[in-house]
């Protein structure tokens, strides 16, 4: 059998068992990604793999280059890289994809025991993020006499007079006229 039949037969073996399977997505006939964990999981990890020229008699290249994978640190990523090579390595020349797989699952506890989430800040333009995504509110910074302004326009309560708008004051004249019933002069002012 050649490296391309070989290839074929795996990829529909591996399209019947994980029909369905959330976790398992083709990207094209010879690349492939796969959840370990749920999505909710701090500990879940996606492989990438990717099947050379001649798989499956040379190993498949595996990344965890996947944007999923960012809160991972970069020791427990070549941690799961190596014991997944070694796993390579014993399964080289046979299909493997769904032993590197249910491999991957079984051990998850092991290969994620030392993983302690990764938590990065985003800079842009001087705020700062969290993780969470939430963005800090910059706050509008007064000047002394701007304070100063805004505090001898306001009551006791902090509160600003009624009609200190001009716009609020509109509103009132308008109401005003159209409840003592000037229709006529009002429909002049509004044309």
């Amino acid at each position: 059998m050649t490296a391309n039949e070989d290839q074929e037969m795996e990829l529909e073996a591996l399209r019947s068992i994980y029909e369905g399977d959330e976790c398992f997505k083709e990207i094209s006939s010879i690349s492939f990604q796969f959840r370990i964990g749920d999505l909710e999981d701090t500990k879940a990890f996606m492989l990438d793999l990717t099947w050379p020229e001649m798989y499956p008699e040379t190993a498949p290249q595996i990344s965890l280059d996947a944007f999923f994978n960012n809160r991972i640190s970069g020791e427990t990523k070549k941690l799961i890289l190596s014991k997944l090579e070694e796993q390579v390595e014993a399964n080289l020349g046979t299909a493997m994809m769904y032993t590197l797989f249910e491999w991957a699952k079984e051990n998850q506890e092991a290969l994620m025991e030392n993983h302690k989430p990764v938590v990065s800040a985003v800079t842009s333009g001087g705020d700062s993020t969290a993780s969470t995504g939430k963005k800090k509110e910059k706050k509008e910074q007064l000047t002394k006499s701007q304070k100063r302004r805004i505090i001898s326009r306001t009551d006791a309560k902090g509160e600003l007079p009624r009609g200190w708008n001009w716009v609020d004051v509109i509103k009132v004249g308008v109401l005003y006229l159209l409840a003592t019933g000037w229709h006529t002069y009002s429909a002049l002012i509004l044309q």
